[in-house]
């Protein structure tokens, strides 16, 4: 038996394997694209390693990419019928149910259950995050707020991801309204870790549910080595600071931002802010004809089968934005 950075209870792992399950958590806090790579070294050390297994399932199901499913729902059926689940731990097991509900697509009862996870050992990094993605797929803002708030109170202010935690809490106080709140929240989990882009991105929403786009410009002028690189998170951050530029009549710096930044998507993620980008040009007066066209063009080959209707919804957007250039 062996156990995990946060003293977590692990069984089927060999210290090499754990150690890269640390490392593939530390990845994903930090939304580095390095948590991939992490995650299959711990298979690779330990294949029947059963939380190795849970985490690759929820990195392939919780994600705008359908082929990423794919793959997840043929790995972790290998993985069920080569497992004798009832020698798993209790929260071993809980994993498994949770997962088993996400490929059936009950997002619900994958939340509810990582609840109870939560419940029992608040220090499962993984349950928060994984949750914490439920809840925001399911737009669950009570419960943005109160899994990582309730789990609070088990974790030390030493520990080197707490300020990780308070960033996904900051975001969750923040799509509940409490704005004050979230930006005292996200600006603490900053300080603890420059680097926490789900921090900085809890404070810009917060600034922009506000009005206070000056605010949000200068937030991310000050710390843009912190946030604008090495994550796959960058495009959507770099979509905020679009859109408090185009809030503040900066029209050339956003046309910067999208050719620079958001023009070549090579994931559904990253079309998604093109498309809300230009979108919002739209409304604004400003058409961009040779812009929606060339994104228009990118998205049928993503959207080739029903997976993520919000995919869908801006794929429509797109290729309504290329009509239109017929009529303008």
């Amino acid at each position: 038996m062996t156990t995990d950075q946060h003293g977590l209870a692990m069984s089927g792992a060999s210290t090499a394997a754990v150690r890269h399950y640390d490392r593939a958590i530390d990845e994903l806090l930090h939304f580095r694209a390095e948590v991939d790579a992490e995650a299959n070294a711990a298979l690779a050390e330990s294949p029947g390693f059963p939380m190795g297994n849970v985490l690759s399932a929820y990195l392939g199901l919780l994600t705008t990419e359908v082929e990423d499913a794919k793959t997840a729902r043929v790995r972790f059926a290998a993985f069920r019928r080569r497992t004798d689940e009832t020698a798993l731990l209790p929260r071993e097991r809980a994993h498994v149910a949770a997962v088993q509900a996400l490929l059936d697509g009950d997002f619900l009862t994958c939340g509810r259950l990582l609840g109870e996870i939560t419940v029992q050992h608040p220090r499962d990094a993984l349950a928060l995050a994984a949750g914490h993605q439920v809840d925001f797929f399911t737009g669950d803002a009570r419960s943005l707020r109160d899994r990582i708030g309730g789990a609070l109170s088990g974790w030390r202010e030493d520990d080197p991801h707490f300020g990780h935690v308070l960033g996904m809490y900051a975001f969750g106080l923040e799509e509940a309204g409490h704005y004050d709140r979230s930006e005292e929240v996200g600006l603490r989990a900053v300080e603890l870790n420059a680097r926490d882009v789900w921090g900085i991105h809890a404070v810009v929403h917060t600034y922009e549910m506000q009005g206070r786009f000056g605010d949000g410009l200068r937030y991310l002028d000050a710390r843009v080595p912190d946030w604008s690189t090495g994550t796959f998170f960058n495009i959507h951050n770099w979509w905020h600071y679009s859109l408090y530029a185009l809030e503040s009549g900066d029209l050339p710096r956003v046309l910067a931002v999208y050719d620079s930044v958001l023009a070549d998507g090579q994931s559904c993620m990253e079309l998604l802010d093109a498309a809300a980008l230009l979108w919002r040009l739209h409304l604004d007066g400003s058409e961009q004809h040779e812009r929606w066209r060339a994104l228009a063009d990118a998205w049928p080959a993503r959207v080739a089968e029903p997976f993520y209707a919000f995919n869908d919804m801006h794929a429509v957007m797109s290729y309504v934005g290329c009509f239109l250039i017929s009529y303008a």
